[in-house]
């Protein structure tokens, strides 16, 4: 999501005899800004849609400073909690996040932060609800570390306290594996390998791990403008029985395709 911004080159022409053409580096800025906004028929976060199968719409905020620091905020429109949990507030997921990424060598960096998922007013496993006593509040925070070498990055995420309202889920990891292939004419193939651990869930404490997979096709239009179609899936259904059913008894980790529209300025 994060954008730096590249210095530009001026030409100077020199009005003196034998004058010749110069470029001159404009100074790099301190920080940058960037905005961006977009739709997608299915939210999906780690192969799990977050809106019961139905479009999203979306935004976001990024600061990036060029000492590597940066602090970023996303919005979407979400079901999973009220679905999912039996909640009876809690349709939107705004996440604000920061930390601080460099480069190692030039075919390798690096990438550190916290982010924190914020349902607002949420309700998740309060009393009266459908979820009373089954879930805890659906807000949540994680840590992370992203390696990257050349077109291949691993990330690795771990939940502080309970993951997404599950009890007693503090230490959640997931493990994401991706790596991006540029194939000309503004095409990118992204395919995606992940896997979600919840503790303590269900006979065994396994029955919320899961493995996710995904591969994306993304076309700049340039002016910001990318669409992605992203054919996806998970074992869900086989890995972790009904765990990922909703209260409809819906599986919300069966396979699909989307498509997504974003616009950055």
């Amino acid at each position: 999501m994060l954008n730096t911004t590249q210095s530009t080159l001026a030409l100077t022409l020199l009005l003196a005899a034998g004058a010749t053409m110069a470029q001159d580096k404009s100074p790099e800025p301190d920080f940058s800004v960037t905005y961006n906004i977009g739709a997608v028929s299915d939210y999906r976060v780690r192969g799990i849609s977050q809106t019961d199968f139905r479009p999203a719409v979306q935004g976001g905020i990024d600061f990036a400073h060029k000492s590597g620091f940066y602090l970023g905020t996303f919005a979407s429109n979400v079901n999973w909690v009220k679905d999912f949990n039996g909640a009876t507030k809690g349709n939107i997921e705004v996440d604000l996040y920061g930390g601080f990424k460099d480069a190692i060598t030039s075919d390798i960096s690096f990438d550190t932060g916290v982010i924190r998922y914020q349902y607002p007013s949420n309700n998740s496993g309060a009393s009266g609800t459908p979820g009373a006593g089954l879930f805890a509040n659906a807000s949540t925070t994680e840590v992370y570390l992203m390696l990257t070498y050349k077109m291949v990055n691993l990330k690795y995420n771990r939940s502080v306290g309970n993951f997404l309202g599950n009890l007693a889920s503090s230490g959640s990891q997931y493990f994401d594996l991706n790596a991006t292939f540029d194939l000309g004419n503004s095409f990118a193939l992204t395919p995606h390998v992940g896997r979600q651990k919840i503790p303590n869930q269900g006979a065994g404490g396994n029955l919320g791990d899961y493995t996710d997979y995904s591969l994306a096709l993304a076309k700049d239009f340039g002016n910001g403008f990318v669409v992605t179609l992203t054919a996806l899936g998970t074992n869900t259904k086989k890995g972790a029985g009904n765990f990922y059913h909703d209260f409809g008894d819906r599986d919300l980790g069966k396979s699909t395709a989307t498509v997504g529209v974003k616009y950055s300025f």
